[in-house]
């Protein structure tokens, strides 16, 4: 799981540098001035509840699902799109998410995004269905795009300057990193001991004490400029992006069914529009010199892979540690934690790595570590014990994760100009949230094939289907991750000084 200790120099959302901020209406007074003292700490407080919010619920209903499953009738797919509409949509409106909260108001957009988060919690766990789960899970992520930006340009303009940004950011950045972890932790138990509802319910009261201590300590703030708001850029990326997970989802059936092949071909006509929209545009969504840059561009694909693996295969991780392993939620939860606790102890060695050999060597040696995890986890059997067959994956994946995670913000952040910060931040973001969305895409059409293709007469040779179905989303990931090694060494080219430019100041972020 991720974890992350960002530098002041690379944020993780849309963030406009404080030099840029124009006071909105209302009682706005210098952004310093505005939270000294104690104040600022309070609302850290706040901002890294929100954070961890935000990035558990990407992974708290993973452990729920096999109960959710059972209870509303949900098929394979709409159990995968559960997951699917939350990172989709997170991802999509990411980018538009920072430019709202830049031009309308960050305490606006994070009070707004609040209160919308809160109310889709509270009506997906009274879901009847799986089509109001889906989409009341997708409005989560819709909102969840307001939170992020916002609250981080917040982080940004409440602690401007020296020694407590550094120490605000760390803090930011570790309750961010840890949250997937506990997401899976928190998702067991609450399945376990409560109701699967209350992995969303949970976020309620949550809601409430974040929006009362948000009106009270929060002061507004806003960018200057011409404030104008790519609408079509952004309807295009999200329509071309959801057409192609769709298409990728009706694959399942058919690779060349009409309805597949049109999906996937109207998502990529959808994305080529949206590039040609930004190239023509005065205030894109995404500057394409954000991407021309080909470094950069090797880091967000590589960001993208790592989002197929982390939303995508333990999804299927958590499910065969339950279905066919047969642990309890709060034990399956437990069971995911090795990799995570690998890829924090191993983070500071891999800084000391990242600092003498720069890091290239690092993101294609670490893809390749993944790999023969993921290899060796789609050796499970039936009869498998956890120690023999998962635990020591886990490990080694842990530790490939760090390799890559470790330089990952850094490369993805060299050389870009200040005003284009925010928007190289999200972009990364951004690009594990699709990623996880069209990889999970992808792996549930191979798992419903390989399960497809056993004849099921009873309750072992159906656990022998799933077994089959999860070892193919496996071999599939270590593909992928394969993949991005071979990326990251025609793409990531450079000497370290080149790479990181910043020198010692080693920005630490791992998801």
């Amino acid at each position: 799981m991720p974890v992350s200790t960002p530098s002041p120099s690379a944020p993780s959302a849309q963030v406009v540098p404080p030099s840029a901020e124009v006071h909105g209406p209302g009682p706005v007074e210098p952004d310093a001035p505005a939270t000294a003292g104690p104040r600022r700490w309070w609302i850290l407080v706040i901002l890294a509840l929100t954070q961890l919010l935000v990035v558990l619920d990407g992974t708290i209903v993973n452990i729920a699902l096999p109960q959710a499953q059972a209870e509303l009738g949900l098929t394979d797919t709409e159990r995968q799109w559960v997951v699917t509409a939350y990172a989709l949509a997170f991802g999509a409106l990411l980018l538009l998410g920072g430019r709202i909260a830049d031009y309308w108001g960050r305490k606006r957009t994070y009070l707004l995004g609040m209160v919308g988060f809160g109310v889709a919690s509270l009506l997906a766990g009274l879901a009847r269905n799986g089509t109001e789960l889906v989409a009341m899970r997708g409005l989560q992520g819709v909102f969840a795009a307001l939170l992020a930006p916002a609250a981080l340009a917040l982080l940004t303009v409440s602690f401007p300057r020296g020694r407590e940004r550094n120490t605000a950011f760390a803090v930011f950045g570790s309750v961010a990193g840890v949250g997937a972890a506990v997401g899976l932790v928190l998702g067991g138990a609450l399945t376990e001991f409560a109701d699967w509802r209350w992995c969303l319910w949970v976020n309620v009261p949550v809601v409430v004490v974040a929006l009362v201590a948000g009106q009270v300590l929060i002061r507004e703030s806003r960018a200057d400029g011409d404030n104008t708001y790519d609408v079509l850029g952004a309807v295009t990326v999200v329509l071309g992006l959801g057409a192609l997970v769709y298409g990728f989802t009706l694959a399942e059936h058919s690779w060349v069914a009409p309805g597949t092949i049109a999906c996937l071909a109207v998502g990529v006509l959808l994305l080529a529009l949206f590039v040609w929209i930004e190239s023509r545009v005065a205030q894109p969504l995404l500057p394409l010199r954000v991407l021309t840059n080909k470094v950069r561009a090797g880091a967000f694909l590589l960001q993208a892979i790592f989002g197929a693996l982390m939303i995508g295969a333990l999804l299927y991780l958590a499910l065969h540690l339950q279905v066919v392993m047969g642990l309890s939620p709060l034990q399956a939860g437990l069971g995911t934690l090795p990799m995570t606790i690998m890829t924090l102890v191993l983070a500071p060695a891999v800084t000391q790595l990242l600092a003498r050999f720069g890091p290239r060597p690092l993101m294609i040696v670490g893809p390749l570590v993944a790999a023969a995890a993921l290899l060796y986890l789609s050796r499970i059997t039936v009869g498998g014990t956890y120690v023999v067959e998962v635990l020591p994956a886990l490990v080694v994946l842990g530790a490939g994760m760090a390799l890559v995670l470790v330089p990952l913000q850094n490369v993805a952040l060299a050389g870009v100009e200040p005003h284009d910060a925010g928007a190289a931040s999200a972009t990364v973001n951004a690009s594990m949230q699709i990623g996880g969305s069209i990889g999970l895409s992808v792996f549930t059409t191979l798992y419903m094939g390989a399960v497809a293709g056993v004849v099921v007469t009873d309750e072992a040779s159906q656990l022998a289907a799933f077994v089959d179905g999860y070892s193919a989303a496996f071999v599939a990931t270590a593909v992928t991750m394969v993949v991005g090694a071979v990326l990251a060494a025609w793409l990531i080219r450079g000497s370290k000084e080149q790479l990181l430019p910043q020198g010692d100041q080693v920005a630490v972020h791992l998801g």
